[in-house]
């Protein structure tokens, strides 16, 4: 969105191809999704408009340092988001803001020449001298499978971490990609209010927000690390899956972040010697096997397998909920995690787990929420590029978290611009 939002304020033309639809479309989809399990593949949390970030707590936080920082920040602003995310130390938007301004800037982008096609989804592309020179695009709005052809030497690819048929015809297409680290787990929830009760003490007369946390464990002896991710205060678990019969899990707040939970992910590092397989898109299968066999575990029915910690520290399934409900929909199953989960995953929750509690009092609470799994926190490959930003095709630009640049709506939009002045150069 960003890439195509310098576009078009330079006077291009970009065009937009999002396989999913616009995002009220998509919020309705979504809805059907966790009320009544309709699960549709191309309209989901994981693909539409925006992306992944869309439905999310809309962190506005990041690690790096670049000029850009700011520009992401005053354009969210300009399109609606709450002026204090310009002077806040951890600034996010929520869910509910997010969908509005992502309406503002598309009408932004098509007011200045751009074109969106919703529910029209890349599937091949075609070069000249390796430059690429023309793209295929797949209509998934019905059964007819449409394909219009598009001339072209510009291709941004921003295809965001679930998109998986696409990795697999780049690959097949010779595009460059390798393997890179990344991580799984599950997501845990607390009382909020024992978060904050652990963060800022029981007695105060400060007006604060709902706290936050993030911690991290490393084991000297495996080499394995245990980390919380993308924490969301007052939030709820999503059913985030991208593909049928499977089970993904992610967080999501609102902007007053006021729900009656906090959850965030707790995740071990995944490296590509766990594989069998020496194939580059080996991190893909391995993901996908875990959220199939949560999907069988939870009940074939997206339940997703949920347990309490003190059950998962002593490999029992839960038969019982304690002080926290899980706030998972559509719906969960007890379970024990166990058995789905890698030994070196669970071994390295539990004991990572178990410390956190000793630096955030309750966090190894026996009555904390574990739901299964989480495994889109990034992308398990990375497609290669130079230092122009292009791939080995020229003119074929990737992009953002899918091609293993970002970790994050910031880090994901300011690469949007990056490449977007590259390609304009």
């Amino acid at each position: 969105l960003f890439a195509s939002l310098v576009l078009a304020q330079r006077g291009y033309m970009p065009i937009m191809l999002e396989r999913g639809l616009d995002v009220d479309n998509r919020t309705k989809d979504i809805d059907n999704f966790w009320v009544d399990r309709k699960f549709k593949n191309n309209s989901n949390v994981q693909f539409g408009e925006g992306g992944a970030g869309t439905f999310s707590d809309g962190k506005l936080t990041t690690g790096i340092n670049s000029v850009f920082c700011k520009t992401v920040l005053e354009t969210f602003v300009k399109f609606g988001a709450p002026e204090e995310i310009l002077y806040t130390s951890k600034p996010h938007i929520g869910t509910d803001n997010l969908v509005n301004i992502l309406r503002n800037i598309r009408e932004y982008i098509l007011a200045n020449g751009g074109t969106f096609l919703f529910n029209r989804k890349f599937v091949d592309f075609e070069t000249v001298n390796n430059q690429i020179s023309k793209v295929y695009v797949l209509d998934v709005s019905d059964s007819s499978n449409k394909i219009l052809e598009i001339e072209t030497d510009t291709v941004i690819l921003a295809i965001g971490h679930s998109s998986r048929d696409t990795f697999y015809k780049l690959y097949e297409n010779g595009i460059h990609i390798e393997p890179k680290n990344f991580s799984v787990g599950v997501r845990i929830e607390h009382l909020q209010e024992m978060i904050n009760t652990a963060q800022y003490g029981s007695v105060t007369k400060l007006k604060l927000p709902p706290a936050d946390y993030k911690l991290a464990y490393h084991n000297n002896e495996t080499g394995r690390s245990c980390y919380t991710f993308c924490m969301c205060p007052g939030g709820t678990v999503m059913a985030s899956s991208s593909d049928e019969n499977t089970i993904v899990t992610n967080g999501m707040s609102k902007f007053l972040r006021d729900g009656v939970n906090a959850n965030s992910a707790v995740l071990v590092n995944v490296t590509p010697s766990d594989f069998p397989s020496s194939n580059v898109l080996a991190g893909i299968d391995f993901q996908k096997d875990l959220e199939e066999k949560a999907f069988a575990l939870g009940g074939y029915n997206y339940f997703a397998p949920v347990q309490r910690f003190e059950d998962f520290l002593h490999n029992v399934p839960s038969d019982h909920f304690g002080v926290v409900k899980p706030t998972y929909l559509p719906g969960v199953t007890f379970a024990d995690l166990n058995t789905i989960l890698p030994s070196f995953v669970s071994d390295t929750l539990k004991q990572g787990i178990s410390f956190f509690g000793s630096k955030l009092a309750g966090f190894d609470n026996p009555d904390s929420i574990l739901t299964g799994v989480e495994t889109r926190s990034s992308s398990p490959v990375r497609i290669v590029r130079d230092s122009s930003f292009s791939s080995n095709v020229y003119g074929l630009f990737p992009c953002g978290e899918g091609a293993g640049y970002a970790g994050g709506i910031m880090t994901a939009a300011i690469d949007g611009i990056k490449c977007a002045q590259s390609s304009m150069k």
